[in-house]
């Protein structure tokens, strides 16, 4: 408890020390920004180049992990509006969120991101950007609305530098490369932090990720929970699975014999019920963890591809070794 007490602490206190800077050098970056605008930022994301010929000065976040990628960036001032909460917003990013409308319990609709007059958008899973939700990035384009695709979301086995890549990006486009830097410095050192305190593994345990799913279950397979899981000493009994994502039937997670479940918490049916569920359910019951319910419950906005990696890595670590960490 207390080094999850000073992790945080430590992290509150950079975002703060972060945010003091912003006052002091607010001339400095006046001037930075007037030379800057006159730039054009030329940014290929996903399948589509995009112009930047200015900073955007009404911008929607569209996921949770990306509003806090905006926030922790000191960009809630550029923002006129977010959307899709999955869970509690990041505790040192609450004060900046509160300042941005939210538009909509999930996806807003084309007709309210127009009427905010918003110039660009920024999604974090794939499902931003369609015809169903809102519009496609190329439509969008024609309304003289930016865009950009969370990359390291939708990339199979993304590692924690392809995170770092959006931040650039995100950085590059609103013209605050500095804070970029300095948020990743920072996100290293809580990194670095957690790992040096894991206990020695000399046998990783076989963990199963629950997602959802009663008559077959959905899972992770090479997406970026199968990266923490690995960096914390453990293996992902679905790994070999292609893609980022899979529907699997139960049967075969009982075959994997799994140690612990991870059960992703969000949405509508809560943790306690997914694991209330794991324990009644006649197949998946009869695995080892649910039988030495060893279960860590991790929130979505954690498991995601955003700033919270060090948190993330603290909670599986502390439900994976118990006393150990």
């Amino acid at each position: 408890m207390k080094k999850q007490i000073i992790g945080t602490f430590v992290f509150i206190t950079a975002l703060l020390l972060l945010s003091a800077c912003k006052g002091e050098e607010a001339k400095t970056d006046v001037q930075a920004e007037q030379t800057a605008e006159t730039e054009t930022v030329v940014i290929e994301n996903e399948g589509v180049v995009l112009e930047y010929e200015e900073a955007p000065k009404r911008a929607i976040s569209l996921n949770q992990h990306v509003t806090e990628i905006m926030l922790a960036l000191g960009l809630e001032n550029r923002m006129v509006g977010t959307a899709y909460l999955d869970h509690d917003i990041y505790e040192p990013l609450q004060e900046a969120y509160d300042k941005v409308p939210v538009l909509a319990e999930q996806y807003p609709t084309k007709e309210q991101v127009i009427s905010v007059e918003a110039d660009f958008l920024y999604g974090g899973w794939e499902s931003a950007f369609n015809e169903k939700n809102i519009a496609s990035r190329e439509e969008l384009k024609e309304l003289e609305i930016n865009s950009y695709l969370q990359s390291s979301s939708i990339k199979i086995a993304p590692t924690i530098e392809d995170i770092y890549s959006d931040i650039r990006n995100i950085a590059k486009i609103f013209r605050v490369e500095d804070r970029g830097e300095a948020l990743i410095d920072q996100m290293n050192q809580e990194i670095d932090g957690i790992i040096s305190q894991l206990p020695e593994v000399t046998e990783p345990l076989d963990v199963f990720v629950y997602d959802s799913g009663e008559t077959d279950v959905f899972t992770a397979t090479q997406n970026f929970m199968n990266t923490l899981i690995t960096m914390v000493g453990g293996e992902n009994v679905f790994a070999d699975v292609e893609g980022n994502w899979a529907t699997v039937s139960k049967e075969d997670a009982v075959e994997r014999q799994p140690e612990v479940i991870v059960v992703i918490d969000y949405g509508s049916t809560t943790a306690e019920q997914k694991m209330e569920f794991l324990k009644t359910d006649p197949a998946l019951s009869q695995t080892p963890a649910v039988q030495n319910e060893h279960f860590v419950i991790l929130p979505l906005s954690s498991a995601s591809e955003g700033v919270r990696v060090a948190e993330a890595l603290e909670i599986l670590a502390k439900g994976f070794y118990l006393d150990a960490f």
